[in-house]
Parts: C-alpha cells; sequence; structure tokens
C-alpha cells in the first residue's frame, strides 16, 4: 500500500462504492471501440462487488479489488497488504486473457477458464456477464494516478485485518489502568464463513504461528468513525469479560495500533504470516497460490435476479 494518506487529494467519484445499477445501464452495449481498446482505455478496472447481479460466483473475481488487462495479461490487486505499490499499482499476474467480438475469456492461474460476454454501461463501466452461472459483475475504470488506493484499503479494512496468520502484541503503553486485555498477546482475524470471527493466545514468543494455542474463540466488528476515513473502531466479542473495545489506527503494512477506550493503554501488533492471495513465484513470472484460503469479498447488498439473457449456445 502506498504511503497511508499520500492519496488523500484525490477524490474518486461517487461511482466507486455504488451499488446500484438499474436496467437502463445496459442500453449502450455496443461500444464504437474495440474491446482491447475498451479493456486498456483504463489502468485499473475497480470490481463494485456489491453492484453484483445474479447468484453465482465468479471466484477470481470475487477475491479481486482490481483487475488490470495489458496485453493479454491479466493482473489483480487480490491483497490489500501493498495494494498501490506492489506490480506498481496493478497488483500481480493472475492469467492470461484474449477478447475479442465483445467476448473476454480468462485463463486463470489457478481456477482455470472463464468467459464473459462484455457490455459497456457507461464511460467508465463496463458489465461482465458469466452465461455460465447467470451472474454479472460490474466494474469501474479509473487511471493510477487518480485512483484512491487509501478509500479501498480503508473501506476494506476488515479483510486487511485477515491478511496474516496472527497479529502479535509487540508494543503496550505504560500509561493506562491494568485490564484483562493485557493478557492477550495474539490475535487472530479468520476468512471465510460468516467473516467475523476471531481468535486470542495468551502464549508469548511463539516463533511458528501454527504452534499458537488459541484460548478464546468469539466475534469481532470492526465500524467507522464519522468524519475521519483513517480511524476506526474494533470491538472484540469476550463473553467471560464482555467486549472489548478499541480506535483502530493502522501504522503502516503490517502494524496496527489498538487504544483500548476502558483503560486508555495503546498496544500496538504486528502481523505474522503475511497471506499472499495468488502471486508471482520466480522472475519469469510463474504464478503459484501460496496458501489456499476460503477467502473472499462478500456482497454487502443483497442477491439479486440477474435480468441480462443468456444468448451463448452451449455445446
Amino acid at each position: 500500500m502506498k504511503t497511508l494518506k499520500l492519496l488523500l487529494g484525490f477524490a474518486l467519484s461517487a461511482a466507486l462504492f455504488t451499488s446500484c445499477y438499474v436496467e437502463e445501464a445496459h442500453i449502450n452495449d455496443n461500444p464504437r471501440v474495440s474491446l482491447n481498446q475498451l479493456l486498456n482505455s483504463y489502468d485499473l478496472w475497480y470490481v463494485d462487488i456489491n453492484a453484483t447481479q445474479g447468484y453465482g460466483e465468479t471466484q477470481f473475481l470475487q477475491i479481486a479489488f482490481t483487475l488490470s488487462f495489458d496485453n493479454g495479461r491479466l493482473y489483480a490487486n487480490n491483497n490489500l497488504v501493498g495494494i498501490g505499490s506492489q506490480g506498481n499499482g496493478y497488483g500481480v499476474q493472475i492469467g492470461n486473457y484474449s477478447a475479442y467480438d465483445m467476448i473476454l475469456d480468462v485463463d486463470h492461474v489457478i481456477d482455470g477458464f472463464d468467459s464473459f460476454d462484455v457490455y459497456q454501461v457507461d464511460y467508465n463501466t463496463i458489465e461482465l456477464y458469466n452465461p455460465y452461472n447467470d451472474t454479472s459483475y460490474f466494474l469501474d475504470g479509473y487511471q493510477r494516478s487518480t485512483f484512491d488506493y487509501d478509500m479501498v484499503f480503508y473501506d476494506n479494512i476488515h479483510y486487511f485485518l485477515q491478511e496474516y496468520e496472527a497479529w502479535e502484541k509487540t508494543y503496550t503503553s505504560n500509561f493506562g489502568a491494568l485490564n484483562e486485555f493485557d493478557n492477550e498477546n495474539y490475535l487472530q482475524f479468520l476468512s471465510g464463513g460468516n467473516d467475523s470471527t476471531f481468535r486470542s493466545s495468551q502464549d508469548e514468543n511463539v516463533y511458528n504461528t501454527d504452534n499458537i494455542y488459541w484460548d478464546y474463540t468469539g466475534e469481532y466488528g470492526v465500524g467507522n468513525v464519522s468524519g475521519n476515513m483513517y480511524l476506526k473502531t474494533l470491538t472484540l466479542d469476550y463473553d467471560f469479560f464482555d467486549n472489548e473495545f478499541f480506535e483502530l489506527s493502522v501504522i503502516d503494512d503490517s502494524t496496527i495500533e489498538l487504544l483500548h477506550a476502558d483503560s486508555g493503554t495503546v498496544y500496538e501488533f504486528s502481523g505474522r504470516a503475511y497471506i499472499a492471495y495468488y502471486r508471482s513465484s520466480d522472475t519469469q513470472g510463474k504464478i503459484t497460490k501460496q496458501l489456499d484460503k476460503p477467502k473472499k469479498r462478500k456482497q454487502k447488498s443483497k442477491k439479486v435476479e440477474n435480468l441480462r439473457e443468456n444468448t451463448r449456445i452451449r455445446s
């Protein structure tokens, strides 16, 4: 991720996180440019996951925050750690593609082959319709110079917490009242399932995160602070001594600060064992999956029936 707040001066249009596309948006189905020209007209295509129509899922689109198309090579920002700097802002190569007659064929390095009908919704929005699961994804185009990586990072910060196997307490302030949370040394935020499960441990100085004994499993929630995009709240639900409430700040891509509301104590936690979702394994550009995790972006809006007509002839 670029230096936090570096791009504060750049404002995204309201369309970035808009999740409502009406049927009238499909009127411009035949752009005057070729599909390759259309895909290359923007550096980044933001996947507006909340605008998705249909009940199916295409795995690589559920994971990606952005896609980029470069002469047959498909790139994605799948992680929030390093977003804006990894791959010069494009992320990592996740496969190859071919574009013809408003059809996009994708050969994904892990998920294999997918094919989409492409429709131009407006000047910077395209629809990728997968006829095999009857689901449409909507992508908004931006140039790197004006894309607000920080907005994407902070709007999806709960995924950032999931991108490490564990968070180790590395600092406790010498001010603040004694409290039960002083005894917790490791936190883990789990992906998959209901996407709101955390674990904590009172182990100390564990070298291998696989050897951490997790004493407690509960639910957590991340909330917004009005008027401050860069400050969040974190609530950990401990049944045996009630909820723990914190102000959450991000120091860098691997360090978070937690201000304990009741005691006034400040903690720092450092990420251990980074989970990269599809990364280059060598200088030749071969792609491997570092860890097989069920991480995917969850659609906050209610799933709706896709009204797009399937015109493909299935073989």
